[in-house]
């Protein structure tokens, strides 16, 4: 196989945030709100049943974002001023999120480079959001593609957003590795199409009959 390009997953791949329950309550904090971790999960996991991110619309973003928080907010008794609250929550959320690069990050893209591969971001993530998490990070330089759920209307672990990424780099499915860190969404789907994929796995806990890497910079000895 001539390898010509290598695709990455965003979040617990390449960077870390603090945990979602986690910013929601820092966030509501600031509005005298609070409210327990625990109740944030079980919030979030209703919320998330009744709504479809795969058919978002880049165009209805804020309306999207506050509809989500809306329900959210209310699962968890909160019914004062809860359309301003929730568009403050999506307003505020990178501010609170602590985003951060693994160090293992800038070494291995670069190491990629010079071995003339092609770089590729698919995420289960929304352009506006991942415009200002690569611009913030300094990170956009490193990709040749960024796809994500507004790009073809699609998430992870659906093939077509993989099918989509490959074609945006003109290549087939052999040509390419994905790297991510869901055993469903990047694993079964990148291996689903075609593609060779591999666990970053960097506390040693996920199953044996994954290829998993622990660093980002095995990838260097591997491709």
């Amino acid at each position: 196989m001539a390898l010509k390009a290598v695709l990455f997953d965003l979040g617990l791949t390449l960077i870390r945030t603090a945990s979602f329950p986690e910013i929601y309550r820092r966030i509501l904090a600031r509005f005298g709100v609070t409210v327990s971790i625990d109740d944030i999960v079980c919030a979030q996991k209703e919320t998330e049943s009744e709504f479809d991110t795969s058919t978002y619309d880049e165009s209805r973003r804020k309306e999207f974002w506050t509809n989500y928080n809306v329900s959210l907010l209310k699962k968890m008794g909160v019914e004062e001023n809860t359309v301003f609250v929730a568009e403050q929550i999506d307003a505020l959320w990178w501010e609170c999120s602590h985003v951060q690069v693994y160090p293992d990050v800038e070494p291995t893209l670069s190491g990629l480079r010079a071995k003339g591969l092609k770089l590729g971001l698919v995420s289960n993530g929304f352009k506006q959001d991942l415009n200002h998490v690569l611009g913030e990070l300094g990170l956009e330089k490193w990709f040749d593609v960024v796809v994500c759920i507004d790009s073809c209307s699609c998430a992870k672990p659906d093939k077509e957003i993989f099918l989509y990424a490959l074609d945006k780099l003109g290549i087939e499915p052999h040509e390419a590795v994905f790297v991510g860190d869901s055993a469903v969404q990047d694993y079964e789907g990148a291996l689903g199409v075609g593609i060779k994929p591999y666990l970053i796995d960097r506390e040693g806990k996920l199953p044996s009959q994954y290829n998993k890497i622990a660093k980002l910079t095995e990838l260097l000895t591997l491709v």
